[in-house]
Parts: structure tokens; sequence; C-alpha cells
């Protein structure tokens, strides 16, 4: 195992109860094995980016892990909490029940067939980046610098526009 490091994980939704599968997904993720959850985000409303224009709008949300963990197992997590809920991957950015999105890991950057740390797209998704922002406010995108300061230039080129945040719904249930 190597050092621990923060996990940057998305959380997505816009088919079923989205809430309570936003809600059971981070319950999974916290409660696996070499993982502790430190923050998350509040839950945002999403306009759909890619794929079929008619779907349903997202619920998001961005929760931070500090874990062990090679990024491969937190990857393989993911996927496996998304299909215990009923994930199928039959239409490219088409809608889903859930999509656990490994965003960062530390400071780690590579590239394979399986994985691609950071994310590609992560500096260029208001859906990612507003409510990674809001978990951690001093946020840094390995290779492209401060989420405030990519926020800000999304927000610019309103490729942010329709995210918002719902102050009504919680990601993380009270104890």
């Amino acid at each position: 195992m190597t050092d621990e490091r923060i996990a940057v994980v998305a959380l997505g939704a816009n088919l079923g109860d989205r809430v309570a599968t936003l809600q059971a997904a981070t319950r999974e993720l916290a409660s696996s094995t070499g993982v502790t959850l430190v923050a998350a985000s509040g839950i945002y409303e999403t306009d759909a980016v890619g794929g079929p224009a008619d779907q349903p709008g997202y619920l998001n949300a961005v929760v931070l892990l500090r874990t062990a963990l090679p990024a491969r197992t937190l990857l393989r997590r993911g996927l496996a909490i998304e299909a215990a809920h009923g994930r199928t991957r039959s239409i490219r950015w088409g809608p889903r029940t859930l999509d656990v999105d490994l965003i960062a890991v530390g400071d780690e950057s590579f590239a394979d067939t399986e994985l691609e740390l950071p994310h590609p797209r992560a500096h260029e998704r208001g859906f990612v980046l507003v409510p990674w922002l809001e978990a951690d406010p001093a946020a840094v995108l390995p290779g492209r610098g401060s989420v405030a300061a990519l926020v800000a230039s999304i927000a610019e080129a309103e490729t942010g526009a329709g995210v918002a945040r719902r102050s009504d719904l919680t990601l993380v249930e009270p104890v």
C-alpha cells in the first residue's frame, strides 16, 4: 500500500430515486475497507451533458475519501457500486441510475486502458468542479490548477450553466 491521500469521487444519477441512490453510494464508498469519508458536497441539480438530448436532469455531488488503496481498487469499488444500483452502459453518456467517477487520487497522473487520472474532462465539467469546490475550497486538480479558478473560467465561458445547488437535499444523512 501507498501513503494515504485524498481521492475525489463524483457521483451522479438521473434515473430512479436519485437522492436515495446518491446517499446509498456515499455510504457504500465510506464503508469500504481502507476508506474514510473526509467531506461531502451538497447535492446539485444539473443538465445532462452529451448523449441523448431528451434525458432527465441529474443530481450530482462529490465526496472526498482518505485512503491508501490503489486507484484501480477504488475504480473497481466504484464500478461494483454502480452495478449494484442497476447501472447499464448501453448508450454513451445516456441516462443512468448511478455514475461513480474517480476524478483524482492525490497527485497521481497516469493513463492506461483502464483508468486515466486525473479524469480527462474534469477541468471542463461544472457538475464536478462546483460540488468539489464546496467540499474543498482549497482543492487543486493535478495538472490543471485551482478548482476555484477552473470554476471561475467555466462560469465565464458559460459552460458551467445549469449547475444549481439543491439546499433542500442532503447527501450525507445526519447521524
